[in-house]
Protein backbone atom coordinates (compact mmCIF):
# COMPACT_ATOMS: atom_id res chain seq x y z
CA UNK A 1 0.00 0.00 0.00
CA UNK A 2 1.28 3.37 -0.98
CA UNK A 3 0.69 6.17 1.49
CA UNK A 4 -0.33 9.38 -1.03
CA UNK A 5 0.55 12.87 0.65
CA UNK A 6 -0.27 16.86 -0.34
CA UNK A 7 1.94 19.53 0.53
CA UNK A 8 2.53 23.07 0.62
CA UNK A 9 5.52 24.38 1.07
CA UNK A 10 8.35 26.65 -0.53
CA UNK A 11 11.11 25.64 -2.20
CA UNK A 12 14.28 25.20 0.15
CA UNK A 13 17.20 24.58 -2.34
CA UNK A 14 17.95 25.19 -5.92
CA UNK A 15 16.61 21.68 -7.82
CA UNK A 16 19.24 19.72 -8.60
CA UNK A 17 18.53 18.30 -12.15
CA UNK A 18 20.45 15.35 -13.39
CA UNK A 19 20.13 12.64 -15.99
CA UNK A 20 21.47 8.70 -15.49
CA UNK A 21 23.27 7.15 -18.15
CA UNK A 22 20.18 5.09 -18.69
CA UNK A 23 18.53 8.32 -19.84
CA UNK A 24 16.19 8.90 -16.33
CA UNK A 25 15.83 12.41 -15.80
CA UNK A 26 15.59 13.51 -12.53
CA UNK A 27 14.81 16.96 -10.51
CA UNK A 28 14.71 16.80 -6.72
CA UNK A 29 14.80 19.49 -3.96
CA UNK A 30 13.96 20.05 -0.34
CA UNK A 31 10.96 21.16 0.85
CA UNK A 32 9.85 23.19 3.77
CA UNK A 33 6.36 22.96 5.21
CA UNK A 34 6.06 25.48 7.92
CA UNK A 35 3.19 25.36 10.30
CA UNK A 36 1.13 27.91 11.48
CA UNK A 37 -1.36 27.81 14.36
CA UNK A 38 -3.41 30.43 16.48
CA UNK A 39 -2.22 31.60 19.57
CA UNK A 40 -5.02 32.51 21.80
CA UNK A 41 -2.60 34.18 24.70
CA UNK A 42 -1.34 36.72 21.66
CA UNK A 43 -4.27 36.95 19.67
CA UNK A 44 -2.28 36.34 16.53
CA UNK A 45 -0.93 33.40 14.16
CA UNK A 46 2.19 32.23 15.51
CA UNK A 47 4.60 30.19 13.56
CA UNK A 48 5.36 26.75 14.84
CA UNK A 49 7.56 23.51 13.62
CA UNK A 50 8.40 22.85 9.92
CA UNK A 51 8.40 19.70 8.59
CA UNK A 52 11.42 19.28 5.61
CA UNK A 53 10.76 17.19 2.75
CA UNK A 54 13.34 15.95 -0.38
CA UNK A 55 10.90 15.72 -2.73
CA UNK A 56 11.67 13.99 -6.24
CA UNK A 57 10.52 13.93 -9.84
CA UNK A 58 10.93 11.79 -12.96
CA UNK A 59 10.82 11.75 -16.62
CA UNK A 60 8.75 14.78 -17.92
CA UNK A 61 7.80 16.00 -14.09
CA UNK A 62 11.82 16.38 -13.83
CA UNK A 63 12.24 18.31 -16.79
CA UNK A 64 9.41 20.75 -16.40
CA UNK A 65 10.29 20.85 -12.49
CA UNK A 66 13.76 21.60 -13.62
CA UNK A 67 12.51 24.69 -16.08
CA UNK A 68 9.85 26.11 -13.96
CA UNK A 69 10.66 25.66 -9.84
CA UNK A 70 12.98 27.79 -8.68
CA UNK A 71 14.51 27.83 -4.47
CA UNK A 72 12.13 30.30 -2.87
CA UNK A 73 8.72 29.83 -4.36
CA UNK A 74 5.54 28.38 -2.75
CA UNK A 75 5.00 25.38 -4.36
CA UNK A 76 2.52 22.55 -4.26
CA UNK A 77 3.36 18.97 -4.24
CA UNK A 78 1.23 15.54 -4.02
CA UNK A 79 3.08 12.27 -3.92
CA UNK A 80 3.95 9.04 -2.47
CA UNK A 81 5.87 9.27 1.27
CA UNK A 82 8.46 7.76 1.99
CA UNK A 83 10.07 7.18 5.24
CA UNK A 84 13.66 5.73 5.42
CA UNK A 85 15.98 5.39 8.41
CA UNK A 86 19.49 6.11 7.68
CA UNK A 87 23.09 5.74 9.29
CA UNK A 88 26.62 6.54 8.85
CA UNK A 89 29.70 6.45 10.74
CA UNK A 90 28.89 9.58 13.11
CA UNK A 91 25.03 9.94 13.07
CA UNK A 92 21.56 8.49 12.35
CA UNK A 93 18.32 9.79 11.50
CA UNK A 94 15.52 9.37 10.03
CA UNK A 95 14.50 11.11 6.08
CA UNK A 96 11.35 11.65 4.62
CA UNK A 97 10.68 11.73 0.93
CA UNK A 98 7.98 12.12 -1.23
CA UNK A 99 8.12 10.91 -4.66
CA UNK A 100 6.08 13.43 -6.61
CA UNK A 101 3.44 12.59 -9.02
CA UNK A 102 2.53 16.86 -9.39
CA UNK A 103 4.37 19.60 -8.73
CA UNK A 104 2.64 23.16 -9.36
CA UNK A 105 3.02 26.69 -8.18
CA UNK A 106 0.53 28.23 -5.20
CA UNK A 107 -1.19 30.44 -6.87
CA UNK A 108 -2.23 31.75 -3.01
CA UNK A 109 1.42 33.61 -3.55
CA UNK A 110 1.30 34.73 -7.30
CA UNK A 111 0.19 33.86 -10.55
CA UNK A 112 2.10 31.79 -13.00
CA UNK A 113 1.65 31.22 -16.49
CA UNK A 114 1.53 27.73 -18.44
CA UNK A 115 3.37 26.61 -21.33
CA UNK A 116 2.68 23.37 -22.73
CA UNK A 117 5.81 20.93 -23.13
CA UNK A 118 6.69 18.48 -25.86
CA UNK A 119 6.60 15.76 -23.82
CA UNK A 120 9.39 13.63 -24.46
CA UNK A 121 10.24 10.15 -26.36
CA UNK A 122 12.62 7.53 -25.44
CA UNK A 123 14.43 8.15 -28.76
CA UNK A 124 14.94 11.42 -27.01
CA UNK A 125 16.77 10.32 -24.31
CA UNK A 126 20.84 8.98 -24.74
CA UNK A 127 21.25 5.50 -24.76
CA UNK A 128 17.93 4.03 -26.82
CA UNK A 129 17.28 3.08 -30.32
CA UNK A 130 13.35 2.73 -30.52
CA UNK A 131 11.13 5.49 -29.80
CA UNK A 132 8.54 4.85 -27.91
CA UNK A 133 9.33 0.72 -26.91
CA UNK A 134 9.75 1.76 -23.22
CA UNK A 135 5.61 2.22 -22.75
CA UNK A 136 3.21 -0.24 -24.31
CA UNK A 137 0.88 1.08 -27.06
CA UNK A 138 3.02 3.93 -27.66
CA UNK A 139 2.14 4.01 -31.07
CA UNK A 140 -1.34 4.42 -30.34
CA UNK A 141 -3.21 7.34 -29.96
CA UNK A 142 -3.55 8.04 -25.97
CA UNK A 143 -7.48 9.94 -26.53
CA UNK A 144 -6.17 12.50 -24.21
CA UNK A 145 -7.39 15.77 -26.72
CA UNK A 146 -4.55 17.70 -25.50
CA UNK A 147 -1.47 15.25 -26.14
CA UNK A 148 -0.64 16.63 -29.81
CA UNK A 149 -0.97 20.15 -28.57
CA UNK A 150 2.45 21.66 -29.06
CA UNK A 151 4.18 23.99 -26.84
CA UNK A 152 2.43 27.72 -26.28
CA UNK A 153 -0.18 26.38 -28.21
CA UNK A 154 -3.79 26.86 -27.79
CA UNK A 155 -5.72 24.01 -25.83
CA UNK A 156 -8.39 22.79 -27.52
CA UNK A 157 -11.72 24.08 -26.44
CA UNK A 158 -13.57 22.09 -23.98
CA UNK A 159 -17.30 20.96 -23.68
CA UNK A 160 -18.44 23.49 -21.71
CA UNK A 161 -16.80 26.34 -23.90
CA UNK A 162 -18.25 25.29 -27.11
CA UNK A 163 -21.79 24.25 -25.94
CA UNK A 164 -23.95 26.86 -26.97
CA UNK A 165 -25.80 28.89 -23.92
Amino acid sequence: MTDTIALTGIVATTPRHLVTSSGLAITSFRLACRQRRFDRSKNSWVDADTNWYTVSSFRQLAQNVEQSVRKGEHVLVTGRLRIRDWENQDRSGTSVEVEADAVGHNLTWGTTSLVRSAPTTSADQPGTDQPGTDQPGADQPSGDPYAAAQPGAAWPATELETRPA
